[in-house]
């Protein structure tokens, strides 16, 4: 499999991305006479990371081969400067990218930019059908992607310190409450399935058939809420808006073909709705994830109706463009705004399997027939002896970044939505949300209560692994944070 090599040059830089031509911008002059004052600016990228064909694409128990392309795959940048500070944040369309590649590509941009890395904040999308970049379950990295996808983060963050220019700034929220489900549910005594490790003790079933007359309720809330980070130029015209929402994907897609999932159609459709008022000038939109480790789009109380390919994927993008393009409308901009960053690395511990349960997991995989494991009992065997070998503790990267009135926090795992309201109802801003998976992969982050109830997003493997106080040293790590950028 050979990488496409195709680099972006600092001054030519040229992309289709998020339904705008994004063309050759000249940056501002860097240093200003005496008695200037700096005006507040903004550059945006975008970067095409989609290889060429056949890759490994993750998001499964076994892998999969893609051998198509529904839609490209991006690295989509804003950089913020606000003659005193910069900041830079990047959503990569990709399920999962471990700490060595963010770090990669946060010490390139360093060399060629001077932004520092705890000044960057780059994270995973969660496509399930982006390509493989991280090892996690059968799926193991493609050869060469993990440097190819640092050098075109990096890429991105150089184009858009670049084309920084003029630009006001606002943030905001609305709420779109009808794409979101919780996905784990109290199931009837005597009806959940037993665990891929031999027990009946989960209390909860993720994604539990739909309809079905054993479901009880959800075992926890969801969060409606769009939050937005928009930039305009001067002149009024729209440059670029950043949204989260925790949704952890759509998923109504082809067989091994890659596809952004819904945050790329997202960027496609707002593009498209704020094409008119753009007057075309370069705009670009960009979804970031929200607390989505148990969320996502079914609605298990209906049966459901399939429908063809990528169309649940396009409606909920619409939705969302939707509402985001309304509450811009809303939106009051401001000429500058406070810039800061705060980042702290924590040591939490890893669960390991004890000698019995790792004899049980031996003899497991020992039985199985050929190297693919076929069951989840099998999958999660290997998991388990693959988990044996990791040390007791792992460090993991909390960020914290201030604009304005704005928090945002970033934590490397699959969030589960509690936390991201804990957070919000917490944090010292007026407006916060958290993006997740950012900066690292560190698996699952359930409460401590959800633990205590089992399912998938709690059992044992390189996909959730940190101890089961995870979740409270992490929350309280980011109050400091964002009280730390207050400040």
């Amino acid at each position: 499999m050979k990488i496409n090599a195709a680099t972006v040059s600092r001054r030519s830089f040229l992309r289709y991305c998020g339904g705008t031509a994004l063309g050759t911008a000249l940056s501002m002059p860097a240093v200003m006479a005496r008695g200037d004052v700096t005006p507040f600016r903004a550059g945006i990228a975008c970067v095409d990371i989609t290889p060429e064909l056949p890759v490994s694409m993750v998001g499964g128990f076994r892998d999969r081969t893609a051998t198509g392309v529904h839609d490209p795959l991006h690295a989509r940048c804003i950089v913020l400067d606000n003659g005193e500070a910069q900041l830079a944040l990047v959503m990569v369309d990709n399920c999962l990218i471990q700490r060595p590649v963010f770090e990669a590509a946060k010490k390139r941009i360093q060399d060629r930019t001077g932004l520092s890395p705890d000044r960057v904040l780059a994270a995973a999308t969660h496509t399930h059908t982006g390509v493989t970049v991280t090892s996690v379950f059968q799926s193991d990295p493609v050869p060469g992607y993990a440097d190819f996808l640092a050098e075109r983060i990096a890429e991105a963050v150089d184009a858009a310190v670049e084309a920084l220019e003029p630009a006001q700034i606002a943030w905001g929220s609305g709420a779109v409450p009808g794409e979101v489900f919780n996905r784990r549910w109290y199931m009837k005594d005597g009806t959940i399935p037993p665990n891929p490790f031999g027990g009946t003790t989960d209390k909860v079933q993720m994604n539990p058939p739909r309809a079905s007359e054993n479901l009880v309720e959800p075992s926890g809330p969801t969060d409606p809420t769009v939050s937005i980070l928009a930039l305009r130029r001067p002149d009024g015209t729209p440059l670029a808006i950043l949204a989260n929402y925790s949704l952890h994907y759509v998923g109504d897609t082809e067989a091994a073909v890659l596809s952004a999932d819904y945050y790329g159609f997202f960027a496609d459709k707002l593009a498209a709705l704020m094409a008119p008022a753009a007057s075309g000038k370069p705009f670009l939109a960009m979804m970031s994830n929200g607390t989505s480790g148990n969320i996502n789009n079914v609605n298990f109380r209906e049966a459901g109706v399939a429908g063809p390919p990528y169309s649940r994927m396009s409606a909920v993008a619409e939705s969302v463009a939707n509402e985001v393009f309304q509450r811009y409308q809303e939106l009051e901009f401001k000429d500058t705004a406070v810039l800061a960053s705060a980042t702290r690395e924590i040591t939490l511990g890893v669960r390991k399997p004890a000698a019995g349960e790792l004899e049980r997991a031996r003899a497991i995989v020992a039985a199985a027939e050929g190297p693919d494991m076929k069951t989840s009992e099998e999958v999660f065997a290997r998991e388990s002896i693959l988990l044996a070998d990791f040390p007791d503790a792992v460090p993991v990267p909390l960020q914290a970044l201030r604009i304005g009135d704005l928090g945002i926090a970033a934590i490397p795992c699959e969030v589960f939505v509690e936390i991201g309201l804990a957070l919000r109802n917490e944090s010292p801003f007026k407006n916060t949300f958290t993006i997740e998976l950012a900066n690292g992969y560190n698996g699952y982050l359930p409460t401590a209560e959800h633990h205590a109830l089992g399912g998938y997003e709690t059992w044992r493997a390189r996909s959730s692994y940190l101890e089961v106080a995870a979740a409270e040293k992490i929350q309280e790590t980011m109050r400091a944070l964002l009280a730390e950028v207050k400040s």
